[in-house]
This record gives C-alpha cells, sequence and structure tokens, in this order.
C-alpha cells in the first residue's frame, strides 16, 4: 500500500459519512414536512366536509319549507325561540317579526348547522299568511353582494320590490363557523372579529342579506366573511304551490 492509500481511502470514508447525514438530514426534513401538509390538509378536509353538511342541511330545509307551503297554503313564520323549534304562534306584524330563526320543528328537519349554530330564518309577512293571494301578493326579500372594491350589487330581487318586479319570498342562511350565530342552547355567540359589518348586517337584517365568497381578510370591503345562503324565488313556491292545488 503507497503512502496516498490510507489518505485516500479516509477520504472516502468521510465522504460516506457526510453523505449518510445529509440523506438522513433531508429524510427527517421529509417526515417533517410530510407531517405538517397531513395535519394542514386534515383541518381543511374537516372544514370543507363542515361546510358541505352545512349546505345539505340548508338544501334539507329549503325542500322542507317547499313542501309546507305545498300543503299550508304558506310559508311558515319564524320559529317561536331559540329553544323552541315550532313556528310563532301569531302571525308578522312587520319584516322584522318574520325574521328570527329556522322553525325546524315545524318543518320537522334539523335546525342547526355543523357548528351547531341555528339556522336563520327571513320571511316575507304576505307569504306566511294564507291564502297568498298570488295577484296583489309581493314578496320583498333581497339578496346583495359586494364586490372587491366595496360596490354592492344585487344578486337576487332589486332596490324596489312591487307586484311588476318581485324580489324573494324568503331566505335561510348558516352564520358559518366564525363570528356570529346562536348555539343550539339558545346561547349567542360573541363576535370576536372587527370590520366584519357585512355578517353584522345579517346578524340583524330583516329584509335584505348580503352573500359574499369566505374569507379571513379582514382588510376587504366588508369584512371577514362565512355566511352561507340560500333562498327560495317566487316562481319555485308559486309552482310547487300550484302543483298541490294549494294557491288562490
Amino acid at each position: 500500500m503507497t503512502p496516498r492509500q490510507p489518505h485516500r481511502q479516509l477520504h472516502r470514508q468521510l465522504r460516506r459519512q457526510r453523505g449518510a447525514a445529509l440523506l438522513l438530514l433531508v429524510a427527517v426534513l421529509g417526515l417533517g414536512t410530510a407531517s405538517l401538509l397531513i395535519s394542514a390538509f386534515g383541518r381543511n378536509t374537516g372544514e370543507a366536509e363542515r361546510q358541505q353538511r352545512t349546505l345539505a342541511t340548508l338544501a334539507q330545509a329549503r325542500d322542507a319549507l317547499l313542501g309546507f307551503a305545498a300543503t299550508n297554503g304558506r310559508l311558515p313564520r319564524p320559529a317561536a325561540s331559540a329553544l323552541d323549534g315550532r313556528e310563532r304562534a301569531t302571525d308578522c306584524a312587520n319584516d322584522t317579526e318574520c325574521s328570527g330563526f329556522l322553525p325546524w320543528v315545524a318543518l320537522g328537519v334539523d335546525g342547526v348547522d355543523a357548528w351547531g349554530k341555528l339556522l336563520r330564518y327571513s320571511v316575507t309577512p304576505e307569504m306566511a299568511r294564507a291564502p297568498i293571494v298570488s295577484f296583489s301578493a309581493v314578496a320583498n326579500r333581497v339578496v346583495v353582494t359586494r364586490d372587491g372594491r366595496g360596490a354592492i350589487s344585487f344578486v337576487a330581487g332589486q332596490e324596489q320590490c312591487d307586484v311588476s318586479a318581485q324580489c324573494l319570498p324568503v331566505v335561510l342562511f348558516s352564520q358559518g363557523k366564525d363570528h356570529y350565530g346562536t348555539a343550539a342552547s339558545g346561547v349567542p355567540q360573541i363576535n370576536t372579529a372587527r370590520g366584519n359589518i357585512d355578517e353584522a348586517a345579517n346578524d340583524s337584517a330583516s329584509r335584505s342579506f348580503i352573500t359574499r365568497p369566505a374569507t379571513d381578510l379582514a382588510t376587504l370591503p366588508g369584512g371577514a366573511f362565512d355566511d352561507m345562503l340560500t333562498w327560495i324565488t317566487l316562481p319555485t313556491l308559486y309552482q310547487r304551490m300550484r302543483a298541490a292545488r294549494n294557491l288562490p
């Protein structure tokens, strides 16, 4: 063996050791990254699953409202209270009295979303009294949206609702995971966000409601938003009621 051979062998051993250490480091980092990705994916999947369940609950409630109207000749009034899912006992005197919680007992459906919050419900007073006189009754609920610059536009309905330009008979919605809402126990959820004026507007609305893509960004016009809305158009309501021969 020449004098240089031990040196070369030592150099090769050191390179192999450094290579093995580097591979081990890459493997550890890879496991850490995979763990983070799996954790994030699991959280996102869980939240997406709750959103899908809530959409399904809203769709079921929407169908139940149409069925109720076909049977009773009117839409139901809001729930008697957060703890009583029967519809309120007396007719609504105004738009405010006809806005509250979905009457889940009267409809025979689940009254809460996937986050355990009561579904909200607002119905035109004329549409909650039988018989609905189709040639003169005016549906007056509207849904608007807000673009990235803050400009408001109508999604359903318009500024003035009348016999020739009808708006919506009913709107129902979930207040989403965060901020506003009322638990099934009747306890209101405290709003911990700032600047979420669109969610605040929906929380107190009786005629005009806002729908927007969900966002956590408080800096966007209208602030953070995760409400999920659906509604029934007047032609859809009347079509179901006429098919049941329950619309004068």
